[in-house]
């Protein structure tokens, strides 16, 4: 087993799209061997400390990261009292879309594999990124998320996709099946033991974050060993 990669330094990012700037947290081991965009779940952010947690274990197995705030500083005061933003998936969508052509026009990181990680109601947005960007994204991880709620992009997906879900978190598990079984492109639902939705319970978010370590090891790079 080698020497884990020391990750470097967060660097804070502007990400223009139409019409607005969305905030993020870059960050980019030495030699790295992919870049992961993370699409933060309802109510959520970049500052999440669930998806910070699987961000570094990537970071230590050679992959980038891109932690990024899906809705701009106002929407979020606007969220936080209507809740209308977090469910507006098809926008979401349309967001980590932008986040992915964002990536591939900046030199430095343009070249590296690219994977997307959702969570909650993210992992909808990612898919449907997935599914109109295939040429551009390599792997998706979806931890707790709602594929379903990605509709009839699901058909559309090609990527290599992973569905992470808790034990404990019945109606998420039927929900993630009945979307596994129309994806298109390579596939595995994997049940995290005893977890339940926010995966709180000791040892489960290490075990998704091994999981999507993993994952996107053998689909972007090889995974540092």
């Amino acid at each position: 087993m080698g020497t884990p990669v020391m990750p470097a330094t967060v660097r804070p990012v502007r990400v223009a799209l139409s019409g607005l700037i969305l905030d993020g947290d870059l960050t980019v081991p030495a030699d790295a061997i992919g870049l992961v965009i993370f699409a933060h779940g309802s109510g959520s952010s970049r500052h999440s400390s669930r998806n910070r947690a699987v961000a570094e274990v990537l970071q230590h197995d050679g992959l980038g990261t891109l932690l990024l705030d899906l809705l701009t500083a106002r929407e979020e005061q606007t969220d936080l009292v209507t809740a209308e933003f977090r469910f507006d998936i098809p926008m979401l969508g349309t967001r980590v879309i932008g986040a992915v052509d964002w990536v591939t026009r900046q030199p430095a990181i343009a070249s590296l594999p690219l994977g997307l990680f959702g969570a909650s109601t993210g992992g909808a947005a990612a898919l449907i990124a997935a599914a109109e960007r295939p040429d551009a994204v390599r792997a998706v991880v979806s931890r707790g998320g709602r594929p379903d709620l990605a509709g009839r992009a699901l058909e559309a997906v090609t990527s290599p996709t992973l569905l992470i879900v808790g034990g404990r978190d019945d109606v998420v598990i039927d929900l993630n099946r009945h979307a596994l079984e129309r994806l298109r492109g390579p596939k595995e639902l994997q049940i995290v033991s005893g977890a339940s939705h926010l995966f709180e319970e000791s040892g489960a978010l290490d075990e998704v974050a091994d999981l999507a370590k993993d994952w996107f090891g053998r689909h972007l790079g090889r995974a540092r060993r």
